[in-house]
């Protein structure tokens, strides 16, 4: 039913959008049908951390999923847009962490099972403020499907997934060199690391042969592992060397004898060509280790301090230790001498403390089969689609030179891994639950990496691994993902990849990638900047239409995002302009049903043609959603509901409307409700809650809006001559606009109007639609024709088919005219003047710098144009 109250006169957010979110949930409006009759679409999002607020960046990926959802809801699908949230293993125990600190305590005061209550309690708190804030940016989520990584469901499917790598041979575990965060006290996966490039120091030192011939150099940039060297290695083909391999080495502070050996992973350009071999501390000193079978000699502990086997340095912090290393080097005489060497410096993503590399036991993915199949998987009708398409090549770089995957954490907050080991034999057991004799064995303390249960997130979350989970087999594979480029590696891939091994399909048809958000300078908004805004903050100003329009439209796909206050407020008025538009129409409507819209009645030239133009714009628009170019789709939309509807048919629409023509009237509010309908309809799902409020009050059919039906082409419509004669007036009116602002005439002021016309046609056109030209143009006199007689002092504008002249008598004084014209000669001869003394002066124009004598340059032919139209303007005028 239509709302017969009137709109407010100005649009308020906060009045609507609480609103018709309740009304929305209360109707149960966001939830998927399962209509077999319909085509089902689907859509699950990036679950958010449950560490605390939604970003920026947050909110514009939701908002293009949701644009997705409610246009398809709209054409007729049986949408799903999934919710659910990620527990986010290490940043979340941070979190926790954090806050048991501030109250004195630790996890280890708390044990494990508190531990995880507080941090249950902590996720309850932070899931309940991302659905408050999920509300407020009017996200049509299924929330009767809500999952989280760590729910039931999805803990079985995690167990599922390993317990099969496990059986396949795809997941081990292994003594290997891992990526160490001795801040959080946990493994870290490659791309977990961010290298920075640091100052830092090469140190050369000398190492005495043991058969006192001489010594060996090496350069190091990190000193303190060199108590683990096991032994130095020169390149094969090095020729310094080749005398020296098999001989032994000793190792200055500690005096154990190393042996030297050849191996072709020596850089034989690289400080003196010859390095040391410290395999428990290094991924590349480890492999050499392996091949040359030489001993793993651990020296710094899990929290970053020398362990036991650091002799006297032994608890010591790794810095402080390096520090002393180098001056006992000294010392000893065998420091050869210290250069300068800025390196790429691995730095936790989450703690940002610098990375240790340490040989550690730890569960490995077997990368290469998985990464082998996802890449075929590619080549098929099955793969998934980039958008844009050069960010398959990412993607592809990462897959082909993947390294094994290191999955398993040293956290409490996470998927625990199903692995247990037999207290008296050691046996491994892996499986689904623990083993019936369970008090004889010991599960294994960590937890898998955040992405392993993530990467499951397109299918888990609908049911799988269930053979009866109806929404796995309705609505996956999900049609789209929308999400940054900066984690087409940690999620995106692996989705990819575990969707091809345990589903045979792909996870989405499409994914779309967009950027980053960037503050007005650039720079990319971060915490640690400062930059950030909240999203809350921005619909608390202007609305939640306003920040998605802005999101959805402020961009192409790929690029990064720019956010603007000046923008939000702009597309704010855009919503206030569609406001004030639609209260005009509803308040001429006066009791107009939807019954009674009646198109097929005689409709006027403007009626034809924002006809025409709705078409075009439906086909646009429709087209641009498909292709995920919001932008051009927003861009599209704001023109014709701005200058089209708004500032050329509703101005026309008020000719009949104000008439007394009872079938004029009828046909334009017809094409008022008509037209609007289908803009709120094509603007929904972008800006849900304004055209949801005005949809109310027009007449329509339906509940709500986001389940109305999406605006067609209709052939009917399409009118070129329609568009042509509109064209044509409208040049007409903004000709005699302009002149009128250029002469300073108000638009008040009734003025004599000749047009005349290149041929029969023309004035046909002219004459049929002169109402608008005497309501537009406001005439005191009009003349139309082929062969009008062409005043001698007049304004002309040259026009497609037309000249218009404007009797310059009718215009202004001539006399006082030409007087003020003739002060202004005055003025442009004198800064003419003033240019040609500065450039005819030698010394500025050699002196000066370059840009400063043409900026002079340019301004001497700006004037000398100014001049001359003036001169000209002048002499029409007294002829």
């Amino acid at each position: 039913m239509m709302d017969t109250e009137t709109l407010a006169t100005k649009y308020d957010p906060s009045q609507t959008e609480e609103k018709w979110y309740k009304y929305w949930l209360e109707h149960d409006y966001f939830k998927a049908e399962g209509n077999p009759e319909k085509k089902p679409y689907s859509i699950v999002i990036p679950p958010p951390n449950v560490t605390g607020k939604l970003h920026l960046g947050h909110a514009w990926d939701t908002t293009m999923q949701d644009l997705l959802i409610r246009f398809k809801r709209m054409q007729g699908y049986d949408a799903l847009y999934l919710p659910g949230m990620d527990h986010a293993g290490i940043a979340t125990q941070a979190k926790v962490d954090a806050k048991l600190r501030e109250e004195g305590k630790s996890r280890y005061d708390l044990g494990r099972e508190k531990f995880l209550e507080v941090a249950w309690e902590w996720k309850k708190e932070y899931s309940n403020f991302i659905r408050k804030q999920w509300a407020k940016l009017g996200l049509s989520l299924d929330y009767s499907r809500e999952r989280f990584t760590l729910d039931e469901g999805l803990s079985k499917a995690v167990r599922k997934v390993f317990v099969d790598l496990y059986n396949k041979g795809l997941i081990y575990r292994g003594a290997y060199i891992i990526n160490w965060d001795p801040a959080a006290r946990t493994a870290l996966s490659d791309i977990e690391v961010i290298y920075k490039e640091i100052p830092g120091h090469l140190w050369h030192v000398n190492y005495p042969l043991a058969d006192g011939s001489g010594s060996i150099q090496i350069a190091t940039t990190r000193p303190e592992t060199m108590l683990g060297d096991t032994a130095i290695a020169v390149h094969p083909d090095d020729e310094r060397y080749k005398a020296l391999v098999g001989k032994k080495a000793i190792l200055p502070l500690v005096g154990r004898e190393i042996p030297i050996i050849a191996d072709s992973y020596v850089d034989q350009s690289f400080g003196t060509g010859a390095v040391k071999i410290t395999p428990a501390h290094d991924p590349n000193d480890f492999e050499v280790g392996r091949r040359h079978h030489l001993p793993q000699i651990l020296v710094i502990d899990l929290a970053g301090k020398m362990n036991k086997n650091a002799g006297k340095y032994q608890g010591m912090d790794r810095d402080a230790c390096r520090k002393q290393i180098v001056k006992d080097l000294e010392d000893s005489g065998t420091l050869a001498y210290v250069e300068e060497h800025a390196h790429a410096v691995g730095h936790s993503e989450r703690t940002g403390v610098v990375v240790e590399p340490i040989l550690s036991t730890q569960w490995f993915v077997k990368m290469k089969p998985l990464a082998d199949a996802s890449l075929k998987m590619q080549t098929t009708k099955d793969k998934v689609n980039f958008v844009p398409e050069r960010f398959e090549g990412t993607y592809r770089h990462w897959m082909e030179n993947i390294r094994d995957w290191c999955i398993s954490r040293q956290l409490w907050w996470g998927h625990r891994i199903p692995a247990w080991y037999h207290k008296q034999t050691g046996e491994v057991y892996v499986g689904m639950v623990a083993p019936e004799d369970v008090e004889n064995w010991r599960q294994d303390e960590d937890v898998l990496d955040t992405w392993f249960s993530s990467a499951l997130w397109p299918f888990s979350t609908m049911g799988w691994p269930e053979e009866d989970a109806a929404d796995f087999k309705r609505y996956f594979p999900t049609n789209a993902l929308v999400t940054g480029y900066d984690i087409i590696f940690f999620w995106v891939a692996r989705m990819m990849f575990q969707s091809t091994e345990f589903t045979n399909k792909s996870p989405f048809r499409d994914v779309l990638i967009h950027g980053l958000v960037r503050d007005e300078q650039g720079s990319k908004m971060s915490k640690s900047l400062g930059n950030g805004i909240d999203p809350m903050d921005v619909i608390a100003k202007y609305g939640a239409d306003a920040l998605r329009y802005t999101l959805a439209t402020g961009t192409t796909p790929g690029q990064d995002l720019t956010f603007q206050w000046s923008k939000v407020e702009a597309n704010w008025n855009f919503a206030n302009k569609i406001w004030n538009a639609s209260r005009f129409v509803i308040m001429n409507l006066e009791g107009f049903t939807a019954e009674e819209v009646d198109l097929s009645g005689e409709k006027s030239a403007a009626d034809r043609w924002i006809l025409a133009r709705l078409n075009e714009t439906i086909g646009k628009v429709s087209a641009f959603y498909e292709s995920y170019d919001f932008g051009e789709a927003g861009h599209y939309l704001y023109q014709f509901v701005w200058d089209d509807f708004c500032d050329w048919y509703i101005e026309m629409a008020k000719l009949p409307l104000y008439s007394e023509d009872a079938d004029a009237k009828r046909t334009t509010k017809s094409v008022l409700t008509y037209v609007l309908d289908k803009i709120l309809k094509m603007l929904h799902p972008i800006m849900p809650f304004v055209t949801e409020e005005i949809w109310q009050h027009i007449p329509h059919d339906g509940e709500t809006i986001m389940h109305s039906k999406w605006p067609a082409v209709n052939p009917e419509w399409n009118d070129a001559e329609a568009e042509t004669e509109m064209l044509v007036l409208q040049n007409v009116i903004r000709s005699v606009r302009n002149i009128r602002a250029e002469m300073n005439v108000a638009p008040k002021k009734p003025i004599d109007m000749l047009i005349k016309t290149a041929s029969e046609r023309e004035t046909k056109i002219f004459r049929a639609n002169q109402e608008y030209i005497e309501r537009f143009c406001n005439p005191a006199t009009l003349s139309i024709g082929t062969s009008l007689q062409v005043p001698e002092k007049a304004i002309s504008s040259v026009i497609t088919g037309a000249d218009i002249y404007l009797p310059l008598s009718g215009l202004i004084n001539i006399e006082e005219e030409i007087e003020r014209l003739k002060k202004e000669l005055e003025k442009m001869n004198a800064e003419v003047a003033r240019v040609d003394k500065k450039l005819g002066n030698p010394k500025f124009v050699d002196k000066a710098p370059e840009a400063v004598v043409n900026k002079e340059r340019e301004k001497k032919t700006d004037y000398l144009q100014k001049r001359d139209k003036l001169e000209k303007r002048i002499a029409e005028l007294q002829a």
